[in-house]
């Protein structure tokens, strides 16, 4: 039988059995190892409360808490929800994590440069020729 992933989709090297964990959207039981862990960070007051919070503080400049959450995903959750993508077979040997990106920074030339525009931005736009019809003055 062929073998899709070299870990069989799980972290348990030498343990036989892991502890279950609940998936945070659908909670499903899920092997802790095979469960897709992120963390959401966020801040502890939402966007609309931050005002009033900075009209009636005292202190002028006040760096608001975050939030740290660890999300554990099924892998079913996970790529519905775009978390983790489906790559092909080539690329899941590819064992190195990808690039991250932090806000600021630039994005990486990926080699497309219509990426990310909607498809009527997409059209190539014609250049404009010369009419020779037109009398010059």
């Amino acid at each position: 039988m062929t073998k899709k992933r070299r870990n069989g989709g799980k972290n348990r090297k030498g343990r036989g059995h892991v502890k279950p964990v609940r998936c945070a959207n659908c909670a499903r039981c899920v092997p802790k190892d095979k469960a897709v862990k992120r963390f959401q960070v966020r801040n502890m007051i939402e966007t609309a409360a931050q005002r009033d919070m900075k009209d009636a503080s005292v202190y002028d400049v006040y760096q608001i808490p975050k939030l740290y959450l660890k999300m554990e995903y099924c892998v079913s959750c996970a790529i519905h929800a775009h978390v983790v993508r489906c790559r092909g077979a080539e690329a899941r040997r590819l064992r190195d994590p990808p690039l991250r990106m932090r806000r600021g920074e630039k994005k990486l030339n990926t080699g497309k440069p219509m990426r990310g525009l909607k498809r009527s931005a997409r059209r190539a736009v014609k250049p404009e020729l010369p009419d020779y019809n037109k009398e010059s003055r």
